[in-house]
């Protein structure tokens, strides 16, 4: 199995070897995400440190924008661009309705959006999108902007299904699975060559305190409880999906 998407970076997990060694006890990649400027160097260390295992997508995560200095930002994007070679995919970026209310900044967040659409496209990098309490905006962004390699990050809008099917694009589903009725729905209607696995750990634990990306197994065997398939078979078909999706050139 693959965590297509969780957070190594994050103080939660202090002792990073220890966690990175059972995750390789388990697990065939890991894919880390840098969505904030002061976390680059740790992850590139990290990918670098464990060649062919961790992988990372990096990105300005949408709940960042009031803090996050145009300067900060343009020196953010000039380092992913020079070790692009290191950088599996561009995210996770997008829109966060959630917690950012205020008109002017949602509409900050949609300019940045786009900025970063168009920075992925010239890096040829696939995106990872998180629209919490905003997928329809988001989606309206990524159509209009004619983006084909899009993964939806905790994909959780039942309605936009067809159109996320329509478009060609990824969905990632993680532990929330376990226990919302939406993402049972969501993974019902979605085949399985359009899903990836994910945590989102540390958050989202799963029996534990905190969660870790070797809990992608719960998720698997859910969606083969959902789709009535083997679970060997729901690890097959997601774990070549990444592999695709991002290109990773896994080294066990």
């Amino acid at each position: 199995m693959i965590d297509v998407h969780c957070h190594l970076e994050q103080k939660e997990f202090s002792n990073k070897d220890e966690i990175i060694e059972k995750c390789k006890k388990e697990l065939k990649a890991v894919i880390t995400c840098c969505a904030h400027p002061k976390d680059l160097e740790l992850t590139f260390n990290l990918v670098n440190k464990y060649n062919g295992f961790v992988f990372c997508t990096v990105g300005l995560h949408p709940g960042y924008i009031k803090e996050i200095k145009e300067e900060e930002k343009e020196s953010f994007l000039e380092k992913i661009e020079k070790d692009k070679d290191k950088v599996s995919g561009i995210g996770e970026i997008g829109l966060d309705y959630n917690w950012i209310k205020e008109a002017k900044w949602r509409e900050k967040q949609r300019e940045l959006f786009i900025e970063l659409i168009n920075f992925a496209k010239r890096l040829d990098k696939p995106i990872v999108v998180h629209a919490r309490d905003a997928f329809l905006d988001a989606i309206e962004i990524l159509e209009k902007e004619n983006v084909k390699k899009v993964l939806m990050h905790l994909f959780g809008d039942k309605k936009l299904v067809e159109r996320v099917k329509n478009n060609g694009w990824f969905i990632s589903i993680g532990p929330i699975l376990l226990k919302s009725k939406t993402h049972k729905k969501i993974v019902k209607a979605m085949p399985l060559e359009r899903i990836l696995l994910e945590t989102d750990s540390p958050w989202f634990p799963v029996n534990a305190k905190i969660g870790y990306p070797w809990n992608v197994k719960y998720v698997a065997e859910k969606i083969a409880e959902i789709k009535k398939i083997d679970v060997k078979e729901v690890e097959r078909i997601t774990d070549e999906n990444a592999k695709n999706f991002f290109g990773l050139e896994i080294k066990l």
